[in-house]
């Protein structure tokens, strides 16, 4: 039988996903005293609803301490700890299933922040239940995610939007705030305001922005830096960045993806804690001067972890796939489309994709810098 939720908060949400984004977002909201259900594979579903979601959030003293004074005033069921809140199973609800899930509903929002790759097999599983979703708010990577909600679910059914914040997961439903910068909400829905003010609230510091194409491309300018080289290579973006000839690589690789934004109309804008106009502004310096720039921001805008490509093509998690063919691949894409050549962004994409689907082996190019960059030259 289902129990129902509290009625005591504005906004219910369903949260698509308990992985990094999804518990920070939606661990954050259930703090706030929001109302919120995620959907979870099965054999996840046990464990959360035995041992509650973990967030450190000691990075930012200024968090710990509203959100505890706060949980003394209007929070039941969650432990604070010297180094993390703990929030009670009996505080959220966790299901197997999007149909049991909704069972709780109605929903103001959902939160969707899968892999890219996910996309399509998850809006499948979605579209015979598109009139009881709400809009979806999208914070995975990329830039054709939203487009392919609008397609299956409705154009009213998706809110662009994009995180900055580094998050670190240390096991299922524990994560660790690594950077905090904040989440962008695009204008144009008629919850954007609403989400960004709620958002705020719950301390993710959210920030609404007019145009919702140049703020999902210039959140993409960021991923791209030494994300497929250090997986193609096996090496760290610092060991990437030391190189001169692959620090050329990826300025070029930055300019034509900058190129591609230009022929849209697109400005590059900043985001939450994320200078991204001066990333774009440092690709028009000599190499010499922008190097200490981009080196800096390609160590610290993903916390102590490996890039994101690098993970999924050497950890299982990954699945034998990759997001290069929605980062990299769609500047590719849009690039043909526009008359725009982007070589570098190609050659990262097809290359990656090689090994990600063990046409040829990992060792391939691992630590061998020269051969990867005689490859763009042929």
């Amino acid at each position: 039988m289902v129990q129902p939720l509290s009625q005591s908060a504005d906004l219910k949400f369903l949260v698509f996903g308990a992985g990094a984004i999804g518990t920070y977002i939606g661990g954050s909201l259930a703090l706030a005293g929001h109302q919120v259900v995620f959907v979870e594979q099965p054999e996840m579903v046990k464990e959360l609803r035995r041992q509650g979601l973990r967030l450190d959030l000691t990075i930012d003293e200024s968090v710990v301490l509203s959100l505890s004074k706060r949980r003394k005033h209007a929070l039941s069921g969650v432990e604070g700890t010297k180094d993390a809140f703990i929030i009670d199973p009996r505080s959220f609800v966790i299901e197997p299933s999007l149909e049991e899930a909704l069972k709780y509903g109605p929903f103001d929002t959902a939160i969707f922040a899968l892999k890219s790759f996910d996309t399509l097999s998850a809006l499948e599983g979605l579209k015979p239940f598109a009139d009881k979703l709400p809009p979806l708010l999208c914070l995975s990577n990329g830039v054709e995610n939203e487009q392919a909600i609008a397609r299956v679910l409705g154009a009213d059914k998706v809110i662009y939007g994009t995180v900055t914040s580094a998050i670190g997961r240390r096991g299922p439903s524990d994560i660790v705030l690594e950077k905090l910068r904040g989440v962008g909400v695009a204008a144009g829905h008629p919850l954007s305001e609403k989400l960004v003010k709620t958002l705020d609230r719950a301390f993710l510091k959210c920030r609404l922005y007019p145009e919702a194409h140049s703020m999902k491309w210039s959140k993409m300018l960021t991923n791209l830096i030494a994300n497929p080289t250090s997986a193609i290579l096996n090496m760290t973006a610092a060991q990437v960045f030391a190189n001169r000839k692959l620090y050329k690589l990826e300025i070029d690789m930055l300019k034509e993806c900058i190129a591609v934004m230009k022929a849209q109309n697109l400005e590059v804008v900043d985001l939450p804690g994320t200078p991204v106009k001066a990333l774009a502004f440092a690709t028009k310096l000599p190499l010499w001067l922008s190097k200490p720039f981009l080196s800096r921001a390609a160590g610290s805008g993903r916390g102590a972890k490996m890039p994101s490509f690098h993970i999924d093509l050497y950890s299982a998690r990954g699945r034998g796939q990759s997001e290069v063919q929605y980062l990299h691949g769609a500047v590719v894409r849009e690039g043909k489309a526009r008359g725009i050549p982007t070589p570098v962004n190609e050659l990262l994409t097809d290359t990656l994709l090689a090994l990600t689907r063990k046409e040829i082996p990992l060792e391939e190019f691992a630590n061998q810098p020269e051969k990867l960059l005689s490859k763009l030259k042929s």
